[in-house]
């Protein structure tokens, strides 16, 4: 469960802000953030996910409050509780599919890389439909390829929380209704909550819910 009291944040001097007297989402729930481009939607998925922090108010995950955490405490609840799809991918270029997918078991000590999860990596991106493509390299893959690794990469650790920014906005519809099948089996399965950023009406329209930053601008 998320629960975020009395959230402000602001960049700097600047114009922007984003204020929120109460947010929930409960367990095993789906929410799609919606709203104009510029309004917050990238910027209150990172707060959740702890990459940004507020100037003032709280954000529980499960009870544990981000907001009394250090930038490592920070980084390391991501590492073993939550799922996350860039907008932009961040795969690393030198490294092949196989090994862009086991990253977080390669960056911290938290995990264990075994045989076990290796299987788990090559399940994933077979599930994706990218089997024949594990020794590739980013550079050599479509931008829908680079993304469908990009979720098998955030599903790999087994995520307590699945947070993703625009996850399905560079697939096809086929693979975007796959895509989105896996990452609702997922939270069917585990309970996870889901949350995501989308443009995609039709997308929006599967989600239990949808949260508009516009009210919290």
């Amino acid at each position: 469960m998320i629960v975020v009291k009395n959230l402000f944040f602001s960049y700097g001097e600047g114009k922007f802000r984003l204020q929120i007297p109460e947010l929930i989402l409960s367990e095993g729930e789906k929410a799609a953030i919606v709203g104009p481009s510029g309004t917050g939607k990238t910027t209150l998925l990172n707060l959740l996910s702890g990459i940004l922090s507020p100037i003032s108010g709280n954000i529980h995950i499960n009870n544990l409050d981000m907001t009394t955490f250090t930038v490592e405490d920070r980084q390391d609840l991501r590492m073993v509780k939550m799922g996350l799809v860039f907008q932009e991918f961040e795969l690393l270029d030198y490294l092949n599919v196989l090994d862009n997918i086991l990253l977080p078991y390669r960056v911290t000590s938290i995990h264990d890389l075994n045989s076990s999860i290796r299987q788990r990596a090559e399940q994933l991106i077979t599930e994706v439909g990218l089997a024949d493509k594990l020794k590739r390299h980013p550079n050599n893959l479509s931008q829908g390829e680079r993304q469908r690794v990009a979720i098998c990469r955030a599903l790999l650790t087994k995520p307590e929380f699945i947070f993703g920014d625009e996850p399905t906005g560079n697939l096809d519809p086929e693979n975007r209704d796959h895509v989105m099948e896996i990452l609702f089996g997922y939270c069917d399965k585990t309970k996870a909550p889901l949350l995501v950023v989308t443009h995609d009406a039709e997308l929006v329209e599967r989600f239990d819910r949808t949260i508009d930053v516009r009210e919290f601008v």
